[in-house]
């Protein structure tokens, strides 16, 4: 059971997030603050009492634009006590999801917050603190291993060969070639190059459709990667994972005979 804290400083959207965490049975408690200034001493003390102390929040539910303190800023703060709370955060503006992932958010939602949308946070929260979920809720289904596309189809000859990203207000286009491996983040996915990595507002299953015929394979609910990108396949205790140059990857346990499959049927040619 979460306790939540819920930051806004419009009072109509903090009673609306407070009445649909409120109707949420996932969630304990759930209190609003209208202010930097309030959340930051409410964060404070949860803090100081402890996981388990009567003041304890487990995340906060952040607004971003607000007067005085921003809530990247009280994020930026956080981020310096030893064990904040999870941060999600609920706002009107999609530019500043690359840094709001960037400081560990664990999602990022638009407003007018949706019900079922909201109901999906909490989800991902309650998974992180290790709340009980059933293994389908927390995989998505394997799917069989995509046949490569026959020579001269058309599929695979007009499959677009980069994808755009902003940064700044700047479009770039990234070589899908140089992308390693992606990693979900809410409603967006961050691409992993060997340069650095970039956020687009793509839901990881749309690539994972989109990218089969290139190789790109699903090994978690979190995680899709580049067959040919995969350095190590390592079995240890009875869990799998794989390396991914610098980059350590779970494979969950729905996906990890088709991974071992499709690596050795590469393997022998």
């Amino acid at each position: 059971m979460l306790r939540v804290l819920a930051v806004d400083d419009e009072k109509p959207l903090l009673e609306e997030l407070l009445y649909l965490l409120r109707s949420d049975p996932r969630v304990r408690s759930a209190e609003g603050a209208s202010d930097a200034t309030e959340a930051l001493r409410r964060i404070t003390r949860a803090v100081e009492s402890g996981p388990d102390g009567p003041d304890a929040i487990d995340v906060v539910f952040l607004d971003i634009q607000m007067a005085g303190l921003t809530g990247l800023d009280i994020a930026r703060l956080l981020a310096g006590f030893a064990r904040p709370p999870l941060i999600v955060f609920v706002t009107a503006h999609e530019g500043f999801a690359v840094q709001a992932f960037d400081l560990k958010a664990v999602d990022y939602v638009l407003k007018p917050v949706r019900p079922e949308r909201l109901a999906e946070a909490v989800r991902r929260v309650r998974e992180l603190l290790g709340g009980p979920a059933r293994e389908a809720e927390r995989e998505p289904a394997a799917v069989p291993a995509p046949r490569p596309a026959a020579p001269g189809s058309a599929p695979a000859d007009r499959a677009p060969e980069q994808i755009a990203v902003e940064l700044g207000g700047v479009t770039r286009f990234v070589a899908i070639a140089d992308i390693a491996y992606v990693e979900a983040q809410g409603d967006y996915a961050r691409l992993h190059t060997d340069e650095g990595s970039h956020l687009v507002r793509i839901p990881l299953s749309t690539l994972e459709e989109r990218w089969a015929a290139r190789g790109f394979v699903r090994i978690h609910r979190r995680h899709l990667v580049a067959l040919g990108r995969i350095d190590e396949l390592r079995l240890d205790a009875g869990t799998t994972s794989v390396r991914v140059g610098p980059a350590e990857l779970q494979v969950s346990r729905r996906h990890a005979r088709q991974l071992r499959d499709l690596l050795m049927r590469q393997a022998t040619g």
